[in-house]
């Protein structure tokens, strides 16, 4: 029987409540939180109905039929290059319950693409993994085909969706069902915290590279990355740093990923090694275990490792690929935020303080983030304050940027993300405090300059009418600011009391106000005018220039 995490549970139980309503919907776990468990727990959830699962890449496709299957005990099969759905396991009905499939295959040969083997109409379920990708015309096609079944029901699961593509996400899937933040994951101990550091390269102008489909132009951002000076300006602080420690680093083409693992080679001779999606898969797969099993140090990969690969033992994810784009960062940095085996087993229902203890005492109690910052231009670059602060938080990443660049060395993001927000509020607490500081130094002054009961030409309460203790109400005191001008504790209760009975009096009487027998003091008129006659001697007091005219009559 699966043992379900809490967040996975919530998962499945809020996607199928959602399909109960909507058609189509949406989960976001972040890497590391176990998604095809999440997947095998709807799979199952939707047995004995039949259910098409989409993957992003050929390496995941028996990962996902293995993982579902076991889980989720029902048969699956796979439709890829020779293997066909219908030459595994079948039911009573000769349908394989379940088939995996590669979005590649599914669009692959004429007439429709392969998916034409199938009949929407014999299916329940599509479940779309690494849904971010979903917007792209390759999945369109896929999806618009099987909902050509109007009882097909859609979900999409996803480690994070860029906020650029959360619009047309919104094309594809009805509602969101879930969304647990990265944030979220390291807050319940399901993750490693993550500490930041920022090294400053001066050759790094990203200033004059274009954006093209949301990101840093490619072609252009590795002409920038591969210049001889940026790849020591690199390669020089990653070793510093690493230390011992397992490093994976994201490059920004194949030949800058060559350049730097040749120069960590010079440095430390076989510590160092590259894949790329040319990579025969032979020799990657080699490659990849000799990194799994420590013999190579700095594994360098461009575009083949930001999905599907799991390496837990990874301590320090390097950057050398800068992105305006949230959903690649989280997948870089996804590699490098899971938790060593074994760690938390068993500690499913002891509480996330239990979890994260146990993470802080193991072998890797948090996994670090190398950036290289240069001259970004009007570009905003990707960084964990972005992933670990939610949507609406840029003020807070900004200051926990600076705060970190001025500090140097790593920080635990998370830690600094709060400090920054505590650090704002308290600017904002001291701003708004001086701004009543001065609004009330002006009452103040004004209080000194007019004494109201002169204006108003009635005689202060005496002392002995005072009433120790008493105090306006919150609507008396509003009245007072906003009728008289002046703030409510700069008087006694007892004269605040008589200035508010004569302010009502006047009210009763349709006399002119308070602001109104202010103007007409100062010009020398009465101020037990009415509000009309008032008006009119202010009017011609303002038609001569302020000054007193002659012979209006009052």
């Amino acid at each position: 029987m699966i043992q379900f995490r809490d967040y996975q549970k919530q998962a499945i139980d809020s996607a199928m409540d959602e399909l109960r309503e909507v058609n189509s919907t949406l989960l976001v776990s972040p890497t590391g939180t176990g998604k095809t468990v999440i997947m095998a727990g709807i799979v199952r959830r939707s047995f004995p109905g039949r259910v098409m699962i989409i993957a992003h890449r050929e390496e995941l496709i028996f990962q996902a039929r293995d993982k579902i299957s076991a889980m989720a005990g029902v048969p699956v099969c796979v439709e890829m290059a020779d293997l066909r759905a219908k030459d595994g396991f079948n039911d009573m009905f000769g349908l394989s319950p379940v088939v995996v499939s590669s979005i590649q295959t599914q669009n692959s040969g004429g007439d429709g693409g392969r998916m034409s083997r199938f009949d929407p109409w014999q299916f329940d379920l599509l479940l779309i993994d690494e849904a971010h990708h979903a917007c792209a015309d390759s999945y369109r096609r896929v999806i618009d085909y099987y909902r050509s079944n109007p009882a097909l029901r859609v979900v999409g699961v996803t480690a994070t969706p860029d906020r650029a593509d959360e619009l047309a996400l919104g094309q594809i899937f009805d509602t969101v069902a879930f969304d647990y933040e990265v944030s979220d994951a390291i807050r319940d101990g399901y993750l490693v915290p993550i500490r930041q550091r920022l090294i400053q390269v001066d050759g790094l102008d990203f200033s004059a590279i274009k954006t093209t489909a949301g990101d840093l132009n490619g072609k252009q951002l590795a002409e920038v990355m591969e210049e001889e000076h940026n790849l020591h300006e690199i390669a020089a602080p990653t070793l510093e740093i690493a230390g011992e420690r397992k490093t994976l680093l994201f490059a920004s083409s194949v030949k800058h990923a060559e350049r730097l693992a040749e120069i960590f080679n010079r440095h430390r001779q076989g510590c160092a090694e590259f894949v790329c999606g040319k990579t025969p898969k032979e020799i990657r797969r080699e490659r990849l275990q000799r990194y799994a099993e420590g013999e190579i140090q700095f594994l360098c990969n461009v575009g083949v490792l930001t999905e599907g690969y799991d390496d837990p033992s990874t301590e320090l994810v390097v950057i050398a690929r800068p992105t305006k784009s949230r959903s690649l960062y989280c997948q870089m940095v996804g590699r490098g935020t899971r938790v060593l085996p074994g760690v938390i087993d068993g500690l499913e229902n002891a509480g996330a303080d239990a979890r994260c203890a146990a993470i802080a005492d193991s072998e890797k109690p948090s996994v670090e983030i190398l950036d290289f910052a240069g001259n970004s231009g009007r570009h905003k670059l990707i960084t964990t304050a972005d992933i670990l602060g939610g949507k609406e938080c840029d003020e807070i990443a900004a200051r926990a940027l600076k705060n970190i660049r001025e500090r140097g060395g790593a920080s635990d993001m998370a830690e600094q993300m709060k400090q920054a927000e505590l650090e704002l509020q308290e600017e904002k607490q001291r701003e708004e405090a001086a701004k009543r500081a001065r609004l009330r130094a002006r009452a103040k002054y004004q209080a000194r300059e007019v004494n109201p009961f002169d204006v108003l030409d009635i005689t202060p309460p005496s002392a002995h009418e005072a009433r120790p203790g008493r105090q306006l109400s919150p609507k008396q005191a509003d009245l007072i600011r906003k009728h008289i001008g002046i703030e409510p504790e700069e008087r006694p209760y007892h004269e605040m009391k008589r200035l508010l009975d004569e302010q009502f009096r006047r009210w009763n009487e349709n006399l002119c106000s308070f602001k109104q027998a202010k103007i007409l003091s100062k010009y020398g008129y009465p101020t037990d005018l009415g509000r009309d006659d008032a008006s009119r001697v202010i009017d011609a007091i303002a038609a001569n220039g302020w000054k007193k005219p002659e012979g209006v009559a009052v």
